[in-house]
């Protein structure tokens, strides 16, 4: 029994062995898979991974460092913190492109232009990669994602034999600015992202920074060389588009009724119209408490993704100014029928900071989301009622 149980381990450890010592044929050929953008946030920005395919060997395998395991331990609470575990996962390229049909997202492949030695060790990398040891990453969602894996990765096995131009990109965008042009038909995103994320995402990306966007990643390959025994060659042999969208499915709110301006719009309306009417009347206490208690827990949540996470894009988030965080203190003084003059002082502390915001803006040191526009005028206006309140 003992001989029998030893000899089936010795042929389990001989296939692990068999795999990963795995030789591709000569017609091999490694890609890079760009799919397009989709219609959930999650898949806004599109996707990037890598194909090896074989055909001798029927070798068809897609390597994709975009995944992470919902059942993680501490999941939600490693998410908001900014510590999110990624994952090199595999798949066959089949099972992926049924995915993505589903979803109505094209697809292209880059063939890139490397020897059977280059693909072997792709390929060995990869593979090694996806081991369990080795599959988890820190992922960052600017600076080490999906997208930018593709590049570290050639680089890593071709070392100074594959060079990356960058001159295909002329514009000079913020982060931000690379983040609005994929959130065009996403309001209600867009505004969140603008509302947790800091002054860091305004400064100017450089050229490799826009790699974080799978489309400026294709392109970057598009753009690249590669050095050969003929010499200096482009990177992609050939170009292939897999899948392509079917426009009569594509589905877009443009309504603009949904929209976070129109809905701040129509509440800054109010908030003027109650003010104004107070002249005449007692002051609105659930008002000014709504007001306070609102601006100062997005303030805590400000603060807290600042200082109390590992995000990097949440740095110095100037959003703090209009939306502060000791206002949800001050928010149960409001529902005192006589306010304290310590009170009404603390509303031109509050008027100081929105005009720092409108400075802020202007100099473009943060660019705010512009439904927090009619918001922060109807603020001052009600901030400055309370601050001239009569006793």
């Amino acid at each position: 029994m003992y001989k029998i149980h030893l000899t089936i381990v010795l042929l389990l450890l001989s296939c692990f062995q068999i795999k990963a010592q795995q030789q591709l044929s000569s017609k091999a050929t490694v890609s890079v898979v760009t799919c397009g953008p989709g219609s959930e946030l999650y898949s806004t920005f599109g996707h990037s991974a890598f194909r090896i395919y074989d055909a001798s060997l029927g070798v068809d395998k897609i390597y994709n460092y975009g995944t992470f395991d919902f059942n993680a331990p501490n999941f939600y609470l490693n998410f908001a913190k900014g510590q999110l575990t990624y994952q090199l996962s595999t798949s066959s390229f089949s099972r992926f492109l049924r995915a993505y049909q589903y979803e109505n997202r094209w697809v292209k492949t880059q063939e890139l232009n490397l020897t059977s030695t280059q693909v072997q060790a792709t390929f060995n990398f990869l593979e090694n990669n996806a081991t369990p040891e080795n599959k988890d990453y820190q992922y960052d969602f600017f600076y080490d994602n999906c997208s930018t894996k593709i590049e570290d990765v050639l680089k890593t096995i071709l070392k100074d034999k594959i060079v990356f131009s960058n001159t295909h990109i002329t514009s000079n965008k913020t982060h931000r600015d690379l983040i609005a042009d994929y959130t065009v038909h996403q309001k209600w995103s867009k505004f969140g992202i603008d509302l947790a994320l800091g002054s860091v995402i305004d400064d100017k990306a450089t050229k490799d920074d826009y790699k974080f966007l799978p489309d400026y990643i294709f392109e970057a390959f598009n753009n690249a060389t590669i050095k050969t025994e003929s010499g200096i060659q482009p990177i992609v042999k050939n170009e292939q588009t897999v899948l392509t969208v079917n426009k009569n499915l594509l589905k877009r709110n443009n309504s603009i009724v949904s929209t976070p301006f129109f809905v701040l719009l129509l509440i800054s309306l109010l908030i003027i119209y109650i003010t104004f009417k107070n002249k005449s009347s007692k002051r609105t206490k659930w008002l000014d408490f709504l007001i306070f208690f609102s601006t100062g827990i997005i303030g805590v949540v400000v603060l807290l993704l600042w200082f109390a996470t590992s995000h990097t894009a949440t740095y110095k988030n100037l959003n703090f100014l209009w939306a502060f965080a000791p206002n949800l203190a001050i928010a149960f003084f409001m529902l005192k029928r006589k306010l304290p003059n310590w009170v009404k002082h603390y509303n031109y502390l509050l008027i100081i900071l929105l005009t720092l915001t409108f400075i802020v803006w202007i100099a473009k040191i943060q660019v705010f989301n512009l439904a927090i526009l009619p918001l922060i005028l109807a603020l001052t206006y009600r901030y400055w009622y309370v601050a001239t309140l009569k006793k």
